[in-house]
């Protein structure tokens, strides 16, 4: 566990070192991993007085897990000896270089966009403020439909007693996750708790080319998509044609694509007739081999014919269809 001085020097070296949004702000949210939640917070240095200003009666573990707010005569005045206290002894100095921070799970994204990127100039209300705010985000979608990983997105999941409120909020990169719960924590793979996700916008660079997964049921752009796609490379599906309805035709010529084809690694596709990331890289392999590609331009000529008239001009134009006329000003 690092402290809370730590984590700014890297904050700083980040910054000098440009590295992408993304890295940046991962490298960033990881370095925390082990400091404290506190409900309603999001970055204060964790020390009695904070979680005093913190405390309500709704959530008391802000005051038991504190040895000082706590009034435990058997601990000194100070924070030596407290898992989230990393100093050596009891000296002003030592206290100061020790500390480190809590959040709650918005208040965690929030402190590590906001110094990282510049994101937000005030800590959002809560997870349902910050995935309604449409200007928060590039891009959104489920999870169910697959995830971008290879940029940073926040991770969210919402209420189970009012799905229209989100509930808890993370960071996903890579397939990995960070999220303040029980303290900042780190999971190598992602859980099957988030639902939704959402790009933040102050991630540099366009948003990634993401197909959603798509199977039978599904409906949309998407489908529609891959509906052309499939049309374009051969296979029938009947005369409804593109109509952005996956059904049992398009099924059928999912997975008579994914029979004859193989994935990114060269290994042959799973044919079940669900468009995921390796059928879609594949399909957009297979678009591109066949899409013609455009002839170089042929060589144009400029001729320039004074003093004829409009009408003699658009006369002479048309006897050739690939010659077009312009108007020169005379003095």
């Amino acid at each position: 566990m690092k402290t809370a001085d730590q984590v700014t020097a890297l904050i700083e070296q980040v910054k000098r070192e440009q590295l992408p949004a993304s890295d940046a702000a991962w490298k960033v949210a990881y370095a925390c991993i082990g400091w404290a939640y506190v409900f309603g917070a999001y970055g204060e240095y964790c020390d009695p007085s904070n979680r005093r200003s913190r405390y309500s009666s709704a959530h008391p573990k802000i005051k038991e897990n504190c040895q000082n707010f706590n009034g435990n005569d058997n601990i000194p005045g100070n924070c030596v000896g407290c898992k989230w206290f990393l100093g050596t002894d009891g000296s002003d100095q030592q206290i100061h270089e020790g500390r480190t921070r809590f959040y709650d799970c918005r208040g965690y994204v929030y402190w590590v966009l906001h110094n990282v990127l510049g994101m937000w100039d005030k800590c959002p209300a809560g997870c349902t403020t910050m995935w309604g705010t449409a200007g928060n985000w590039k891009a959104k979608g489920l999870v169910k439909d697959g995830v971008p990983d290879d940029v940073l997105v926040c991770l969210f999941y919402p209420d189970k007693e009012n799905p229209n409120k989100m509930a808890h909020i993370g960071f996903g990169y890579h397939g990995e996750t960070l999220e303040c719960s029980s303290g900042v924590e780190y999971h190598k793979t992602r859980e099957g708790k988030w639902s939704h996700w959402a790009i933040p916008v102050c991630i540099d660079g366009p948003v990634p080319e993401f197909h959603p997964t798509i199977r039978r049921g599904s409906t949309g752009p998407a489908v529609v998509e891959c509906q052309d796609d499939l049309i374009l490379l051969g296979f029938d599906l009947g005369k409804t044609g593109a109509d952005g309805k996956f059904g049992a035709k398009t099924e059928a010529a999912v997975k008579a694509f994914q029979a004859t084809h193989k994935d990114a690694a060269g290994r042959p596709l799973t044919v079940d007739g669900v468009v995921g990331p390796a059928t879609w890289a594949a399909i957009d392999l297979a678009v591109s081999d066949v899409t013609p590609q455009p002839e170089p331009g042929a060589t144009l000529y400029t001729v320039t014919i004074p003093h004829l008239t409009w009408d003699e001009a658009k006369a002479l134009t048309d006897k050739y269809p690939d010659a077009a006329m312009t108007e020169e000003g005379s003095e």
